[in-house]
């Protein structure tokens, strides 16, 4: 898989949610997304537990409260979007603060608000604690498609080729006294984006040629095996096995 390789989301520490296996803890989290999404929206109590437990996990992982809002706040377009569905969706009106509302449509904005925060509280708390090295080998180990695989490695790696190369030429065009102001000078950003295209896709074959040249076969070597204990195991599914208590009691009560 190459060098390791960090990224913003990640927090660098020593807890034990950060010593668990890459594909226990991907594991773990697409089976708590999963039982959050089959938990009926009419239990709002289930989705405050959730909450709870994704809580006391970011507090075993050491990630600040702070880190994790800032981080939710990514999911802003689906809160616009939630929003509005009091709004558009027919049925049944209420009057809420002096507004007309559609009760349907505030529980599907419940329903998306709620299940869509906890989503994403999960994906933050994964990515805090896991190196993109380390989830590339845990997708590996949990039998992904090893294209599907390579895709999204080179895809990470290129990116950063693709932001940097960006990085020097503006600072080309300042040096040369360039400064986007207006509409007169999108033909100079439109030259810009197709010399970065030419580049990239440039650098794509040559990175490609030398890796056939060095015996690529459409397969990336496995450098690190990665395994897990059946402790470790336990420990990872402690979350979505307890929030599959939770959404049971959610349909039953």
């Amino acid at each position: 898989m190459g060098a390791g390789h960090t990224h913003k989301l990640y927090r660098h520490g020593h807890s034990p949610v950060h010593a668990l296996p890459p594909h226990c803890k991907l594991a773990a989290v697409l089976a708590f997304v999963l039982v959050v999404v089959c938990t009926p929206r009419e239990a709002m109590w289930a989705f405050g537990l959730y909450a709870v437990l994704l809580a006391a996990v970011a507090a075993a992982a050491h990630v600040p409260a702070g880190f994790l809002l800032r981080r939710l706040l990514i999911e802003i377009p689906f809160v616009a979007f939630a929003v509005l569905m009091p709004f558009v969706v027919p049925g049944e009106q209420v009057h809420v603060l002096g507004l007309s509302v559609s009760v349907p449509g505030l529980w599907g904005a419940w329903n998306v608000l709620a299940k869509g925060t906890l989503g994403v509280a999960a994906s933050v708390i994964l990515a805090s604690t896991t190196e993109l090295r380390s989830l590339l080998l845990g997708l590996q180990r949990l039998k992904l498609p090893p294209l599907l695989v390579q895709i999204a490695s080179f895809m990470i790696r290129y990116g950063d080729v693709v932001t940097d190369e960006m990085r020097r030429m503006s600072i080309a065009r300042r040096s040369r006294g360039f400064e986007a102001k207006g509409v007169r000078h999108w033909g100079v950003l439109g030259k810009s984006a197709g010399a970065l295209f030419i580049r990239s896709y440039e650098r794509g074959e040559r990175v490609h040629l030398a890796m056939v040249s060095r015996g690529y076969a459409g397969t990336m070597p496995v450098i690190d095996e990665v395994t897990a204990s059946r402790a470790q195991w336990t420990y990872a599914a402690a979350l979505p096995l307890t929030a599959l208590a939770v959404c049971l009691l959610g349909w039953t009560l």
